[in-house]
């Protein structure tokens, strides 16, 4: 299993990758293997600004649906539409073309309770 140490992590299992003002997110290594063959990802809360906690979207697989939750807070700028044709994906490549949306921070200190590689690993178990 692959936890790079670039990244920021969530107990809900997303993954966090901030330059400047704008964060990237996505569901970890770990998540999509819980999850299985994704078949669908939807994200309807482009342009929307949302808290930590809420909810962007769902991934959809062929065991579950699960909710995908705002890591950071700020304005879902947008949505990987490269996801629409090819939701699976997210199982082959969860840290690079699997990414799901990047938001526009609304405030910097959002980050302050995301989890380091190390942290995430030791979440679960690892």
């Amino acid at each position: 299993m692959n936890f790079p140490e670039n990244l920021l992590y969530t107990k809900d299992h997303e993954w966090v990758s901030i330059e400047g003002d704008v964060a990237t997110v996505g569901i970890t290594d770990f998540a999509q293997g819980e999850l299985g063959d994704i078949v669908y990802v939807e994200v309807d809360t482009v342009g929307d600004t949302l808290s930590i906690g809420e909810v962007f979207g769902t991934v959809e697989a062929v065991k579950t649906v699960s909710d995908l939750y705002m890591p950071v807070s700020g304005e879902i700028l947008e949505f990987n539409e490269g996801l629409e044709a090819d939701p699976a994906i997210v199982n082959s490549e969860p840290y690079g073309s699997g990414w799901m949306v990047r938001v526009k921070l609304s405030d910097a200190s959002s980050r302050d309770g995301l989890l380091g590689a190390a942290e995430y690993k030791k979440l679960i178990g690892h």
